[in-house]
């Protein structure tokens, strides 16, 4: 598969970092970013490459050649094929796939070549031939979703709105923001568009939105854009401390496993209502601290009131789009959300007889973990269930997983430690864990 890398940015916002020099070539760890994506693309073999290049473009060309070149960092060729396309002048982020549309046969990789990057490319490209698409994005959640465009899609991963900086959007929505890496086919070239300069995201992909032609891919993987000074500082923290890498689902994944009720929110019986959620005082920075940490954060949780017909999924949704957006507002972030929608027992007036099932996956069974762990590719025995219950507790030990016990009663469920809150324990247990320390037994 081709890959295309829009390389032709001028980088205004970070011109104070280096102003001589393209953004694509801004050094982390001694290597320009444009190199560590390359360095990615060929290890899973990606080598064959068409970079568009304008401002500066020469130094880009001149570095790289047409990838047989040495990379004075390395001491070894590049080891990809590179072909350039020159933008004498300004087409936009998109005018230049149309100049070079004849040499996209196929389907195609589309990238910035000013964000930091470790993804698995194999993956995200076989999920994109399995939907059948024009165009899979791939998506993330952020910690400023509140000013970052959002992508709307509904349970099959089809993308429904497009919500750029600028539109209205709902008081309350999905963590879900589009990270710049996209699956085209092109077929979208074939787009009839008549400007001197094209937006790829205005005049192509948004337009797209709700004609079943375009995917999210969701991914809790490192992709960070380095546009700014501070993000500038935070991927080279990042890279340095090894979670650029560490993220790539190809690798095996740590994940603190939540429980909802009582642990991210004030328990308040069933809640059935999205006015009704809270959340409890020091959750944004316990979570903020896991996110940091390199741990996925993962919601599990039981959710009968679908059963008993309380709730609708769509009311649910809701709900958990609240969660998300309170998050988000303080900088924290979830990476997957898992409910389960049964319950066993009948009985209930206006109950939904199909989900009246005794399922594997109502805690304290371990089936939601157990799901996570497959689409996440996460080391289980490396894991942690926080919850405030027994059910909880039991559904973390038969994953396998570390266990903690929120709450002060002394109660025994054989978790591994009590602790007053998510947060104490995100301060405690994972600070232990970022030093490769596991904590077990007592009171925290």
């Amino acid at each position: 598969m081709k890959v295309v890398i829009m390389a032709g940015g001028k980088g205004t916002r970070i011109s104070s970092i280096a102003s001589n020099i393209p953004k694509p070539m801004i050094r982390v760890e001694g290597k320009p970013v444009l190199e560590h994506e390359i360095e990615c693309l060929c290890a899973q073999g990606f080598t064959d490459i068409i970079l568009t290049v304008g401002h500066l473009g020469n130094i880009i060309m001149d570095y790289f050649g047409d990838g047989s070149n040495i990379s004075p960092v390395t001491g070894r060729t590049f080891g990809v094929h590179i072909e350039y396309f020159v933008e004498n002048e300004p087409l936009g982020n998109a005018g230049a796939l149309f100049q070079i549309k004849d040499r996209l046969w196929d389907d195609f990789l589309l990238l910035n070549a000013d964000a930091m990057f470790d993804v698995d490319f194999n993956r995200f490209t076989e999920y994109h031939r399995k939907q059948g698409g024009l165009v899979t994005l791939f998506t993330h959640p952020n910690n400023h979703p509140h000013d970052s465009g959002l992508i709307i899609a509904d349970k099959e991963n089809v993308v429904q709105r497009w919500l750029a900086k600028e539109d209205e959007r709902p008081r309350y929505y999905k963590n879900r923001v589009n990270a710049g890496l996209h699956v085209m086919s092109p077929e979208i070239l074939k787009t009839d568009i008549h400007t001197s300069k094209i937006d790829l995201d205005r005049q192509l992909l948004k337009p797209l939105a709700g004609t079943g032609k375009m995917f999210v891919y969701d991914s809790p993987e490192y992709v960070k854009d380095m546009g700014t000074p501070e993000r500038y500082g935070a991927v080279c923290d990042d890279f340095a401390s090894g979670k650029v890498k560490q993220k790539n689902l190809y690798y095996l994944q740590k994940a603190i496993f939540l429980d909802r009720d009582g642990t991210i929110n004030k328990y308040v019986g069933f809640l059935r209502d999205k006015d009704e959620f809270e959340l409890i005082d020091g959750v944004a920075e316990a979570i903020r601290i896991i996110n940091e940490s390199g741990y996925l954060a993962i919601v599990v949780t039981n959710q009968p009131v679908i059963a008993r017909g309380e709730v609708s999924l769509e009311g649910l949704e809701e709900i958990h789009n609240k969660m998300e957006t309170l998050l988000g507002e303080k900088g924290a972030y979830l990476d997957a959300i898992y409910f389960c929608p049964h319950h066993p027992h009948k009985g209930y007036e206006g109950e939904r007889v199909e989900y009246k099932i005794d399922c594997q996956c109502r805690k304290p069974r371990p089936g939601m973990l157990l799901e996570a762990a497959h689409e996440f590719h996460i080391d289980l025995a490396q894991s942690w269930m926080v919850g405030d219950g027994e059910n909880d507790i039991q559904a973390g030990m038969r994953a396998g997983c570390h266990t903690a016990l929120l709450g002060d009663g002394g109660k025994d469920y054989g978790q591994q430690i009590t602790t007053s809150s998510l947060l104490e324990f995100a301060k405690t247990v994972m600070a232990g864990a970022s030093k490769n320390e596991t904590r077990c037994g007592g009171n925290l």
